[in-house]
């Protein structure tokens, strides 16, 4: 387990790292709200979310995909597949598993007042791609620990999952120009900041689109993938319509937006 961390935590500061130096070198936009405010605001949640799951669950998902192999939990664990395979299909299987997650928190009116803090955010960064609320990220992890319980992916594959997502989450956040023939190279097998970008514009038909976090593949085969924002990604307007006001989401207020802000016309259940 304290190995796990290890590679983790090493990992995510070494990203972290890398891409907050790109988005100096090479912006895709230029910052609309405060840098200073937004990151204080951003990395206070993100700090808080992994001492609010050690609080809720002593198991984490490498330490489930153990116990799953012990016990012979799970689809992977019931099939004879070759190592390098399962591990492959254990990676793949869990990315879809987040996608359906992130449709769902847009689809339950509950799950969606919690995005919320994620969506809200009026700038586009890598602290973007790691802000969201302590509750949520409680149920997220729940949702993860069943579904490696279901699965039954190996430790390595999830510990190459849990490294990828958290990579790929800061990767498709940044605000990093990437040349469009490069892109159209990338969003082939990753997802790209301008791909998971239109995600986060005011209008809700581009909301409502790109949910995928690390493999692009999984909106393309289920029609929700949408290729560019119509304002271009220059001119388009992040975040939420009903939250404009910078100084209504300093840290106390995003704490409990969940509870006191309009969830206004959500995407997939506005009806």
């Amino acid at each position: 387990m304290s190995t796990e961390i290890t590679i983790r935590l090493g990992f995510f500061l070494g990203i972290f790292v890398l891409v907050a130096v790109c988005e100096i070198l090479a912006p895709r936009r230029v910052l609309s709200t405060s840098k200073a405010s937004r990151w204080f605001a951003n990395l206070v949640i993100i700090g808080l979310n992994p001492l609010s799951v050690r609080l809720i669950f002593s198991v984490l998902p490498a330490a489930m995909a153990l116990l799953a192999t012990e016990r012979q939990w799970g689809l992977l664990n019931n099939v004879a597949l070759p190592y390098w395979l399962e591990v492959a299909m254990g990676v793949i299987a869990m990315d879809f598993a987040i996608y359906l997650q992130h449709v769902l928190h847009h689809a339950v009116p509950s799950l969606w007042r919690l995005h919320m803090v994620h969506h809200a955010d009026l700038d586009y960064d890598l602290t973007t791609g790691l802000r969201f609320h302590p509750i949520e990220i409680v149920i997220s992890m729940g949702i993860k620990l069943m579904t490696v319980a279901v699965l039954g992916p190996s430790a390595l594959a999830v510990l190459i999952f849990e490294v990828a997502l958290n990579a790929t989450a800061m990767f498709n956040h940044s605000n990093i120009h990437i040349p469009i023939a490069v892109d159209r190279v990338l969003r082939r097998f990753v997802v790209t900041p301008d791909m998971h970008r239109v995600h986060h514009s005011v209008i809700i038909r581009e909301t409502n689109s790109n949910y995928g976090f690390c493999l692009p593949w999984w909106d393309r085969l289920l029609g929700t993938y949408k290729d560019q924002p119509a304002m271009g990604h220059t001119d388009m307007v992040i975040g939420l319509s009903q939250f404009r006001n910078p100084q209504k989401l300093s840290l106390p207020h995003l704490l409990i937006l969940p509870f006191v802000g309009d969830p206004g016309r959500v995407p997939i259940n506005r009806h």
